[in-house]
């Protein structure tokens, strides 16, 4: 009987079913008879017991204090093949008692390829039925894409989408009853999946925190590679890591203090002007303090748009402040995620060096992703909106891996589609001073990306300000509000620079 009832529990994630069915015990689930799934794992986790399943179960300090808070919990782990070469590996962690009544799926970074098991701890502390997935690779890099286009599938899209109706389906059995509210919550690749998932899938979420979103994924493969070469066109042109912090504090020198308050923090970028010349070596001077010529180029070809052969924009380049973070756009080699793209999705050449690269690989690379895949271009989440759902975006000034400047054109691309009353009610960009990616940095880098968006679904309208703090030694020593793109915070004169309530948010200068 209660078998049926577990059938019936699956039916009801796109059917209907009665909502008084038995829930099922984590043991049971095991027996769920679930489309091209392979349930491998169906056990309770004592509290704090969790061990990453790894060679002797290592894991990290800071993941080794989250898993050893955790309450009890239902973990199952489960193999999804809806191809013939798929092989998508899920985990779905269920409270064993005190049970929000929501799902929070969470997302990956980079090329994917593991489970995200703090990110999973987090949801689950939070009283969330959580899930993740690998995507269907193992390993945080591109070598499976060669001879696997649905793997690569897989990777763009599919995972995440079977990975939900899976999660679904499994909550509904073990509760008796399906989630009440379902979110996605991921940042980098992470962004990039929830916002893809928005658009192909618009009843899989009812909203979506998406952070420094790598939408437009072969133009950010394109446009990084373009800008390192760029960046190293001779080895003298090369900018030695020690030179970062030299034009960084250039940029604070020009443009902190006029936000009203210097804090080694720029609230906003976009109307700082600077100009890397100011630091050009003169005669005589030590080059340990200056830039010589050559680097002067480089760093006009960092800050600018990454081009191709055309000369034609195909990636915007970093934005004041970013400077720190530049080892990984202006190394000598350039950053993994996009040499990989070259190696194994474009040229299939596991040996492939940058110093082959061409203007014309810009081109080649846009035109290797078919159906939009893996690019996550389109702007069209009208579906997603006209259901109710919302997209909550964030992204650090700071960035220097995804560019701000590729999510603050991505929204603005969904708003001419969608109209600008979606802004507030159905899409809202927050863009967070002196973070880098995802975290990290001099700014206020943490904050709650979750109850916010909660709120919103609640009440229909947007947050007008989220407060982030920056945190030194474990102490919080700095908070400010994040404001709605298109508005700064800015400080009140009187009161610490150092509290949020001192700063209002007002229209941005440009």
């Amino acid at each position: 009987m209660k078998l049926l009832t577990v059938a019936c529990l699956f039916l009801a994630v796109a059917l209907w079913c009665p909502a008084s069915a038995a829930a099922a015990s984590c043991g049971e689930l095991a027996t769920l008879a679930l489309p091209h799934t392979t349930v491998t794992t169906a056990a309770v986790v004592p509290p704090g017991a969790f061990r990453l399943p790894t060679a002797g179960g290592a894991q990290g300090g800071g993941a080794a204090a989250a898993f050893a808070r955790l309450p009890e919990f239902c973990r199952v782990a489960a193999t999804l093949t809806p191809s013939t070469d798929s092989e998508i590996r899920i985990e779905v962690w269920l409270p064993a008692s005190g049970w929000n009544g929501k799902f929070q799926a969470v997302g990956n970074g980079g090329w994917a390829g593991s489970i995200s098991y703090p990110a999973l701890a987090l949801a689950l502390a939070g009283g969330y039925a959580t899930a993740s997935t690998d995507t269907g690779h193992t390993g945080n890099n591109a070598t499976f894409v060669v001879g696997h286009p649905e793997k690569v599938i897989d990777l763009g899209y599919r995972a995440v989408h079977e990975m939900t109706a899976k999660a679904k389906a499994l909550i509904a059995a073990f509760y008796g009853a399906p989630p009440k509210l379902s979110l996605w919550n991921g940042c980098s690749q992470g962004g990039r999946q929830g916002i893809t998932a928005a658009v192909r899938y618009p009843g899989d979420f009812d909203a979506v925190v998406a952070g420094a979103p790598a939408v437009n994924w072969m133009h950010l493969h394109a446009g990084r590679m373009a800008a390192n070469r760029a960046a190293n066109a001779t080895p003298a042109a090369t900018i030695p890591r020690e030179k970062y912090q030299l034009i960084h504090d250039a940029v604070l020198a020009a443009c902190d203090a006029a936000d009203g308050v210097a804090d080694r923090v720029l609230e906003n970028p976009l109307a700082c002007r600077f100009d890397p010349e100011v630091l050009q070596c003169r005669a005589g001077q030590a080059e340990d303090s200056c830039l010589t010529a050559p680097q002067v180029s480089s760093a006009k070809a960092l800050y600018a748009p990454a081009v191709n052969q055309r000369n034609e924009a195909v990636l915007p380049g970093l934005v004041a402040g970013s400077e720190l973070g530049w080892a990984v756009a202006a190394a000598a080699q350039p950053v993994a995620t996009a040499l990989d793209a070259f190696r194994y999705l474009l040229h299939n050449d596991p040996a492939w060096d940058a110093s082959r690269f061409t203007p014309a690989d810009v081109d080649r690379m846009l035109q290797a992703d078919h159906d939009d895949v893996l690019g996550s271009t389109s702007t069209d989440l009208r579906p997603f909106f006209d259901r109710g759902g919302k997209l909550l975006m964030y992204h650090g000034w700071s960035d220097a891996q995804v560019t701000p400047l590729n999510s603050i054109g991505y929204f603005q691309k969904v708003v001419e589609r969608a109209g600008p009353a979606a802004v507030g009610r159905s899409i809202q960009l927050y863009m967070v001073p002196g973070m880098n990616h995802c975290q990290g940095g001099d700014g206020p880098d943490q904050f709650d990306k979750v109850a916010p968006l909660e709120q919103w679904v609640a009440s229909g309208t947007a947050p007008e300000r989220i407060t982030a703090s920056h945190v030194t030694a474990g102490v919080v020593d700095r908070t400010r509000p994040l404001c709605p793109y298109g508005q700064v915070a800015a400080w009140d004169g009187r009161n610490s620079t150092n509290d949020a309530s001192s700063f209002a948010c007002v229209p941005a200068a440009r």
